[in-house]
């Protein structure tokens, strides 16, 4: 990696660490500037435009998503195994400083335009769909039955997991770990063949 795309990496790593407890909106050029020690002309050197900027950290938590979540999910044996872990690594994920970046940028940027917003929808998307990927392979396995609706299973599984964000992080339930682990058993075992009942 040259020397500016090792600067620009660090200051995407700051910039994203900003952002996911400040929100984008509180992420600006002049902070982000004393953050990293370098000028704001530097800084528009690497973005050119703070809504560029934005579009690189939401494309820098979606890298670190990736690392973090998806990946060791996919080092599990494929089915259920990898359905679970793409579960808790996303919990995992949401555990740091200022939560889930996905779920406070989507709150920020649901009613606004713009580039960033796109990224935004585009990485979520692409979660929904490993999401249904995951189970697909869950019932090419055997372990989910033949006629799971995997979109809907997505659905229900984004929805357990966002829902849990805010009971965890905002509201603050000290109950809200033991029902999201609750409602996960639930719709697991929902989805799971027949013969795969006791795994």
């Amino acid at each position: 990696m040259a020397k500016g795309d090792d600067t620009r990496q660090a200051i995407l790593t700051r910039a994203f660490e900003i952002a996911n407890v400040v929100g984008l909106s509180g992420l600006s050029i002049g902070r982000l500037a004393e953050e990293t020690s370098l000028s704001k002309s530097g800084l528009f050197a690497h973005f050119g435009s703070k809504e560029a900027l934005d579009v690189a950290v939401v494309g820098e938590a979606t890298r670190q998503f990736v690392h973090d979540v998806l990946v060791p999910a996919l080092a599990r044996p494929r089915g259920e195994p990898r359905v679970r872990e793409l579960f808790a690594g996303w919990l995992r994920w949401g555990q740091r400083p200022g939560g889930c970046f996905f779920v406070g940028a989507s709150a920020e940027l649901d009613d606004r335009t713009g580039p960033a917003r796109q990224a935004l929808v585009q990485a979520c998307k692409d979660w929904i769909d490993e999401l249904a990927t995951a189970a697909r392979i869950a019932v090419q396995e055997g372990h989910f039955r033949a006629d799971l609706d995997t979109a809907q299973f997505a659905f229900d599984l984004y929805g357990l997991m966002v829902g849990g964000h805010t009971f965890i992080r905002f509201l603050r339930d000290p109950l809200a770990q033991a029902r999201i682990d609750a409602s996960f058993e639930r719709l697991v075992a929902s989805s799971r063949a027949v013969a795969s009942a006791a795994r």
